[in-house]
């Protein structure tokens, strides 16, 4: 088997590993990496060396990672139903303890469940308040 078979023998082989590596994660990551490898192994069915072979690899897939994948994830991750925790920021919430950071105390009332709270400004926020979830930290 001559080295230019070997070469896209070794091409496909990549292309496959970051095809299947993409299904098992779903992290659109390693999908770019493919497309890296696709263009290696055409490139690999020319007189073109293989440093040159890999260059090429790393610069497309570094380019579409860089380039398409926050594209494709705004894409595919439209309408997507935040679940647990993460649905609860931007909810509103109904303060229960006054909340001061300096005293490190305070709760809040989300969904029927109390949450310690803290305020992202450092401001002490009155029983009763209503306030918008914008981030969640442990059990806070």
């Amino acid at each position: 088997m001559g080295v230019e078979m070997q070469l896209v023998i070794f091409w496909i082989v990549v292309f496959a590993a970051m095809v299947v590596i993409e299904l098992i994660t779903l992290g659109l990551t390693t999908i770019w990496f493919a497309g890296g490898a696709l263009v290696g192994l055409f490139v690999s069915m020319t007189d073109v060396s293989f440093p040159v072979q890999m260059l090429l690899f790393l610069a497309v897939s570094f380019v579409l990672l860089i380039l398409v994948r926050p594209w494709a994830r705004k894409r595919f991750n439209h309408g997507r139903v935040r679940t647990n925790v993460q649905g609860l920021i931007g909810q509103t919430a109904v303060v229960t303890e006054d909340i001061d950071n300096v005293q490190a105390k305070g709760s809040a009332s989300v969904q029927g469940q109390e949450w310690m709270a803290r305020n992202v400004c450092d401001e002490p926020i009155a029983k009763g308040t209503q306030v918008t979830i914008s981030e969640v930290r442990g059990v806070k």
